[in-house]
């Protein structure tokens, strides 16, 4: 992608991407279903899954899987409240970068 994605929208996507698993999700298949989308590595997600739990978006609890411990995220209620207002802000985005490209004019 030849658009550079800050955290807002980083953070927006690892939100979108727990909240399609009920009971929580790891880390390594929050990689995978990002990097679906876009092209980024684990050590620029991590941090980002540390950011959103500390910032209560996110609740952690580890699992025992083939002999070792997994670590699960999953959305909060304030996470869940951050991705309706991040959904809201994107459709809002979206919709006036299209008008512009496609020679519409812009909400004054």
């Amino acid at each position: 992608m030849v658009f550079n994605t800050g955290a807002t929208l980083l953070d927006a996507i690892v939100l979108a991407v727990v909240s399609q698993e009920e009971q929580g999700t790891y880390g390594y298949k929050i990689t995978q279903d990002v990097r679906q989308v876009l092209d980024v590595s684990e050590s620029t997600l991590y941090p980002v899954l540390r950011r959103l739990q500390k910032d209560e978006c996110l609740e952690v609890h580890d699992m025992e899987f083939a002999g070792r411990n997994r670590r699960y995220y999953k959305l909060t209620e304030k996470g869940e409240a951050q991705l309706q207002l991040y959904r809201i802000e994107w459709k809002s985005y979206t919709s006036k970068i299209s008008r512009l490209f496609e020679g519409g004019k812009r909400d004054e």
